[in-house]
Formats: C-alpha cells, sequence, structure tokens
C-alpha cells in the first residue's frame, strides 16, 4: 500500500484483518457438510465445556475450529490436501501456528462421515 510519499508501508493489523474476518463469515455461512457435522459436536461448550470458534482467523490463516482455552486447532481436510503443492502449504502453516503456540489436529473429511465417534475420542484425548 502507498503511504506517504508515495513509499510502501506495511499495512497496519487491523487493514489486514478486516479482509480476512470478512472471509472467514463467507467460510462460516458455506461451511461443508463435515464442517456442519463437527460443529455440531463442539458448538455451545458441548465439548468438555471448551469454547470453540469456526473459521477464525490467526495471523494471515483461518483455520476450521479454534479453542483458545487449549491452544488447539482442528482442521478439517478433504482429497484435495493430498495434492503436493498443498502438503507443503499445510507444512508452512503448521509451522507458524505451531509457533504461535497451538497444537494442531488433522482431521479427514471420511473420518467424520465414517466414525464420528472415533474423531470426537480423538478431540477428547487432544483436550486433556
Amino acid at each position: 500500500m502507498a503511504g506517504e510519499g508515495g513509499r510502501l508501508r506495511r499495512p497496519e493489523e487491523g487493514e489486514m484483518r478486516k479482509p480476512l474476518t470478512n472471509l472467514a463469515r463467507q467460510l462460516r455461512q458455506n461451511q461443508t457438510s463435515q464442517e456442519a457435522k463437527l460443529w455440531h459436536l463442539l458448538r455451545r461448550k458441548n465439548l468438555r465445556n471448551l469454547k470453540f470458534k469456526r473459521q477464525y482467523p490467526i495471523g494471515n490463516y483461518i483455520v476450521d475450529f479454534c479453542c483458545s482455552v487449549k491452544k488447539l486447532i482442528i482442521e478439517l481436510d478433504g482429497g484435495g490436501h493430498n495434492e503436493e503443492y498443498k502438503i507443503k502449504d499445510d507444512k508452512i502453516r503448521d509451522e507458524y501456528l505451531k509457533n504461535q503456540g497451538f497444537k494442531i489436529l488433522r482431521i479427514w473429511n471420511n473420518e467424520i462421515d465414517n466414525n464420528l465417534e472415533g474423531v470426537y475420542k480423538k478431540i477428547i484425548e487432544f483436550t486433556e
């Protein structure tokens, strides 16, 4: 962005956050069926009385689900996450989030569809 004297300036945090917040809002409105199923388990402190947020901006990323108290991020992955470029992107993203103090639990969409109880148990383990 151009600042004084036409020089580039670093955007303020609020300037970066607003587009991410708008995108997060859109993602919440257009959630996948797997996100809806998991959100049903997590919302309203249904899981161990922990508050989860969905499509939550952290830095330059939007995470699927986040429990700030436990510093836990839950990411739901579809088949596209098996692509080489996406594996690299996910690794960079995970490193950033881990450096912010978060634990990351990645769950495949087919696990949500085929073994929701197992997913629930896995999340319980991560919150202990």
